[in-house]
């Protein structure tokens, strides 16, 4: 596979996301669904509706945590969804990028950008029972999404505009579904009784 048919031109953007995360997010989702059906029909609409913050704040947890944190890349620069903060650099002033359990893009202010989704350099597989040169020339998922992210920083940072930014900024979504929920949960304890 060469290097352009992995990345396919800059102005294909392209994302960087545990697998793990997706599967995470849709059983959180559908525990929820379930767990909220039930008291549904066992307790009514009422009380489901007291109980529901609890559990939507958890599917929040879930999406926050695992599946809202990514790596974008695309012909403008890299993008890096962590927890609650994304931060955009524009591939101009990035200097290096590397992977230390996580992927790290070094910029020039200098300062270092961690991002908690993407690539995550995991813990060495055990060697095979057989040897064989297939398995041998096969490399990490993490490498492989290294390579890439690399090769797509390579072939922009020539063509990049030299005025580019490093934007950092609030996951505002994020922020205000969580306090919208803290809301919903404070009417809920008033409700219930639980806040006197």
């Amino acid at each position: 596979m060469t290097r352009d048919e992995r990345f396919r031109g800059a102005e294909h953007p392209r994302v960087f996301r545990a697998p793990s995360s997706v599967i995470g997010l849709i059983v959180a989702v559908a525990l929820a669904l379930v767990l909220l059906g039930d008291a549904a029909l066992r307790a009514g609409v009422g009380e489901m509706l007291l109980i529901a913050p609890w559990l939507l704040l958890a599917v929040w947890a879930v999406y926050a945590v695992l599946f809202a944190p990514h790596v974008r890349i695309d012909g403008e620069g890299v993008r890096i969804h962590n927890p609650l903060r994304v931060t955009a650099i524009a591939w101009a002033r990035v200097r290096e990028i590397d992977l230390q359990w996580q992927l790290r893009v070094h910029t020039d202010e200098p300062r270092v950008y961690r991002a908690f989704g993407g690539p995550v350099a995991g813990r060495p597989g055990r060697p095979p029972l057989r040897r064989d040169a297939e398995r041998d020339r096969r490399e990490p998922p993490a490498i492989r999404d290294l390579v890439v992210i690399q090769d797509a920083w390579e072939a922009a940072r020539e063509v990049a505009p030299a005025d580019g930014a490093v934007h950092r900024f609030w996951d505002i979504p994020s922020v205000v579904s969580l306090l919208a929920l803290i809301l919903w949960v404070i009417i809920a304890l008033f409700i219930s009784g639980g806040v006197r």
